[in-house]
């Protein structure tokens, strides 16, 4: 059957459904979904459940649009829409993009814009014909949130064309009558960094995840190998996450001639933009090798198809993607992968954690089917047990507040996304509760960003942080006790004043960032307190400062180096950590309904992959087996 064909039965199945006083204009793909153009758009609104009852029957997303000559004009339009929208929604913007007759709708509260069951939404269609579209307005200034919606503005016809296209190539005829299903490890196995796997079937292949391992000196996927080229006949990019171990090198693909769609979540997609920018800003300040420009960066956002969790998706003719919550970071997914017409489906989990945070509901292990899963070992090893949450947090506010009051200060160093919004949370609460005194919590590099982005993506966090937020009408994140350092004048004066506080500050494992800044002030004095709550590499200052070296070498602004004594007191607190322990590992697969037929661990030093896939094997008795780079395993 024709791409014509095709639509043409699309559209006399949906014109079948319909009432009669309601007419399809025309029907066009475009990237995954399916869209019906109508000059009725409030009476198709009104019968929304038949949409959603064709689209589920032909397993397609279905979204209708109105055709050009029913839009009301937008001015008329803005006061017809804030006629219907209560006040308390708060909106702060409005964008009419007459290519796709869409307005899209900025404001505080969305929920309010769209209404109990999508009530009020179908009431603005039915007024201006315009579809709407709504956003949240950052409750904290984002400049990468705000950058990406104006470039997705900017370049509305492109992205459209690029879209059309795509529609074609993912519903295009399936040509081979061969069914095999294949994985190819092009990074991650058997090591932490340069996560890349290659699925692949006789009419598709698409790239999970393509990140960088920046601890050595090539950490670069192996893409180079005959089963990537040519780069541009892959069908997608699917990133699990924004870490750079995930996410780093997808800019590269368009640099080497890549053309298609990056699928992820709505946060994944800020998060990596934002995490790219600043790893190219490092290297360019740190003289090093650059592997992309900017300009593949925009590349990217411009060719990004965002997803929610739970949706399913075609994304190749015979592949259909479903993301699901894998509770590691704001917006994590784990890939469920759907083959054929029930030939095979696959999961690869990326980095998860199984158990409930602060920050987000534990990673779903529920799949409609499945028969081999990819899953990660960072924390695999027999002996790899984590400290419990509770204790951690324990600990923390107990040397917190005893640092504070022999008047102290507590340095943090921490990764930007994910590690620095769960201590945030711990210690907002100790402090609004008395547990902790009240001192202000500074915000150092890229930290206040990310949590704006948080603050932007609320619909991702737990059950409980939403409802605190969308019901109770407090929202941790914006507390007063949280002070973003927001210039060299600011950081400066922090230093001189030396009032107790916590600071929080990148880089996690003290490898550069204005964390050096503060410990070459703070590092040799008695009173104050230096806490790691992440991992710290070997090799790394951080790992040094663990061991117990009592004088570190810190680089100047002249490139040369001073040696700084260490006198603070230094803890270590485990427990925050946004990977499963081995423990959590080996429940994730027990209690998974149904039992994959096979596992696969990556994404762990050796003997953690190995140590997972005998521990799988020995608790399960599902054959399980540790992957290595460049190895292919057909599973169908």
């Amino acid at each position: 059957m024709t791409i014509e064909e095709d639509l043409q039965e699309i559209k006399s199945a949906i014109e079948a459904k319909l009432p009669p006083n309601i007419t399809i204009a025309s029907v066009e793909f475009e990237g995954p979904e399916v869209v019906i153009h109508t000059r009725e758009p409030g009476k198709l609104a009104d019968n929304a459940e038949i949409i959603r009852s064709i689209a589920k029957g032909m397993r397609k997303r279905i979204v209708v649009r109105p055709d050009p000559s029913v839009l009301l004009d937008p001015d008329e339009a803005i006061k017809r829409v804030e006629e219907i929208v209560p006040e308390d929604a708060g909106i702060t913007d409005y964008y009419f993009d007459p290519d796709t007759c869409e307005v899209m709708i900025e404001a505080e509260k969305p929920g309010l814009v769209i209404g109990r069951y999508g009530a009020t939404l179908r009431e603005i269609v039915k007024e201006v014909n315009w579809t709407p579209k709504v956003a949240r307005t950052p409750p904290i200034k984002t400049n990468i949130v705000n950058n990406i919606r104006q470039l997705l503005r900017t370049s509305v016809d492109e992205r459209r064309n690029f879209l059309k296209l795509l529609g074609r190539k993912i519903h295009r005829e399936i040509s081979s009558k061969d069914q095999w299903v294949r994985l190819t490890t092009l990074g991650g196995a058997r090591e932490v960094g340069r996560s890349c796997i290659l699925l692949s079937t006789p009419e598709s292949r698409v790239l999970i995840d393509c990140g960088i391992n920046m601890s050595v000196e090539n950490g670069t996927p192996y893409l180079y190998v005959p089963e990537v080229n040519p780069i541009n006949q892959i069908d997608g990019v699917i990133v699990t996450h924004a870490h750079l171990d995930h996410s780093g090198l997808v800019p590269l693909l368009f640099k080497y001639g890549y053309e298609g769609p990056v699928y992820c979540t709505s946060p994944t997609r800020d998060l990596m933009a934002l995490l790219q920018l600043d790893y190219l800003d490092v290297s360019a300040k740190e003289g090093g090798k650059i592997a992309y420009e900017s300009a593949m960066v925009r590349e990217e956002i411009k060719h990004t198809i965002p997803l929610s969790y739970g949706d399913v998706t075609d994304i190749a003719p015979d592949i259909k993607l479903t993301l699901h919550n894998s509770g590691h970071i704001l917006g994590s997914s784990t890939a469920h992968f759907h083959i054929g017409d029930g030939l095979y489906n696959v999961a690869i989990t990326g980095d998860f954690k199984f158990e409930k945070t602060r920050l987000f509901n534990a990673a779903t292990n529920d799949f409609p089917r499945i028969e081999t899963l990819v899953m990660e070992a960072t924390y695999g090893g027999a002996k790899d047990f984590q400290t419990s949450r509770l204790d951690a947090e324990q600990k923390l506010q107990d040397t917190v507040k005893k640092t504070i009051e022999r008047g102290g200060i507590i340095l943090i160093p921490a990764f930007s996304v994910g590690r620095s919004q769960e201590v945030m949370l711990v210690l907002e609460e100790s402090m609004r509760r008395g547990a902790v005194p009240e001192v202000p919590i500074y915000l150092d590099g890229m930290i206040w960003e990310a949590t704006a982005i948080h603050t932007t993506h609320p619909e991702y966090l737990n059950t409980e942080l939403r409802n605190m937020i969308f019901h109770k009408g407090h929202n941790p994140f914006l507390a007063p006790c949280f002070k973003p350092v927001d210039s060299t004048e600011m950081r400066t004066k922090i230093i001189a004043e030396r009032e107790p506080a916590v600071i929080l500050s990148t880089s996690g494992m003290m490898n550069g960032g204005p964390i050096m800044e503060y410990l070459r002030a703070f590092g040799p004095d008695k009173e104050h307190t230096l806490i790691f709550v992440g991992y710290q590499a070997e090799g790394t200052l951080g790992r040094r400062i663990q061991k117990g070296w009592s004088e570190v070498p810190i680089p100047t602004h002249d490139r040369r180096t001073e040696m700084i004594k260490i006198n603070l007191n230094v803890k270590t607190i485990d427990g925050f950590s946004g990977h499963s322990d081995r423990r959590q590992l080996i429940s994730y697969i027990k209690r998974m309904r149904p039992q994959p037929h096979f596992i696969l661990t990556e994404h762990g030093d050796e003997r953690s992959c190995l140590e997972l896939a005998s521990g799988i094997y020995k608790a399960t008795h599902i054959p399980s087996k540790a992957l290595v780079n460049l190895e292919t395993i057909r599973l169908s």
